[in-house]
């Protein structure tokens, strides 16, 4: 899957069954050596304060990602 088909899905955490937002208002962490994505960091604030509060979710609690929504597991 190429990162163009990730941007626009709409984030979920099932658990909470909470919309987080959606891909391309995130940031993903990439490992530089192998070019893997290791997590998603969302921003939980305003826009302008989008460091204040984050949510750094490992790509290997990604449930599901489908042709709108990309759900996942938050830790707790």
């Amino acid at each position: 899957m190429r990162l163009s088909e990730l941007s626009g899905k709409e984030i979920v955490d099932f658990r909470r069954a909470q919309r987080l937002g959606i891909l391309g208002q995130t940031d993903l962490e990439i490992n530089e050596s192998t070019g893997q994505i290791q997590s998603l960091i969302i921003p939980t604030g305003k826009w302008k304060k989008k460091h204040l509060n984050e949510i750094k979710v490992p790509w290997q609690q990604i449930r599901t990602i489908g042709t709108d929504m990309i759900i996942l597991e938050v830790p707790q």
